[in-house]
């Protein structure tokens, strides 16, 4: 059976299932459920040692007997054409399945080998599988992250949504600055994200813009915001923002890390 296997295991995240269960329990169990259902939620894609507890911050505002269908949205960090994929997900904790039937609906172009080194969708796989055993998953990579690319995607999914029925829920994989000072990197991306508190997706892009704020997965998120709104969705909340300074302890050049939840 094709799958795509895992490429960063043992890297992004530990590879001995035992261990990263442990991990991942460790997680969650500092986060306690908000009280809220998350349609969207914004999770980072570094390695679980720098921004694991803040991805798990961002997921538990979906609950944990979810058993829909979770789209998982990752941009390109080598600029391949948007592309979906189709065959099942490995991890160190077993498979996670594709929901084909959402995915054929999208009407995007499905490429495996765009995805086979990417990152930042699988990242968010162990988390899911831990989480959500019941779940399925559509993932999603971006390239082109332009407005007009994000809008098109989330009419994309608002339509596959529509012909599908799916109970969904949106996943962005995002980190936020890259290697800047700390304070720069916490008065960039909170200036930003704070433009999805009203869901103001090209407020967001104007502020990203003004700044030079290097967040990676901006159209993940404009795409995952522009769709949620559409679903009914009427604000974002920052739920955490770290960096991995707070890991290392060096604060010079850091990543900025949020978890977001749109409700």
């Amino acid at each position: 059976m094709d799958m795509r296997p895992c490429s960063v295991a043992g890297m992004f995240y530990p590879a001995e299932p035992r261990h990263l269960e442990q991990l991942l329990e460790t997680f969650f169990q500092k986060k306690k459920a908000p009280g809220i259902d998350a349609r969207g939620i914004v999770s980072p894609h570094a390695g679980y040692v720098y921004s694991g507890e803040t991805s798990a911050c961002a997921f538990s505002t979906i609950p944990p007997d979810f058993d829909g269908t979770l789209v998982v949205i990752g941009p390109s960090h080598r600029g391949y054409m948007p592309c979906a994929s189709a065959v099942p997900w490995e991890t160190p904790l077993g498979i996670v399945d594709v929901d084909t039937k959402f995915v054929d609906a999208l009407d995007i172009d499905i490429d495996e080998v765009s995805h086979r080194n990417e990152h930042s969708i699988e990242v968010q796989m162990p988390i899911i599988k831990y989480r959500f055993p019941r779940a399925r998953v559509a993932p999603v990579m971006m390239g082109d992250q332009r407005y007009e690319a994000a809008t098109s995607l989330a009419e994309h999914l608002l339509q596959a949504i529509g012909h599908t029925g799916r109970n969904v829920r949106i996943v962005a994989s995002s980190d936020f600055s890259h290697y800047v000072p700390g304070e720069t990197a916490r008065r960039q991306d909170l200036y930003a994200i704070d433009a999805l508190t009203t869901l103001d997706v090209p407020e967001f892009y104007r502020r990203l813009r003004e700044t030079g704020a290097t967040a990676c997965g901006y159209g993940p998120i404009a795409a995952m915001c522009i769709a949620c709104r559409s679903l009914g969705a009427e604000r974002g909340e920052l739920l955490r923002y770290t960096t991995s300074g707070d890991v290392t302890g060096d604060f010079n050049q850091v990543v900025g890390y949020a978890a977001i939840a749109v409700v």
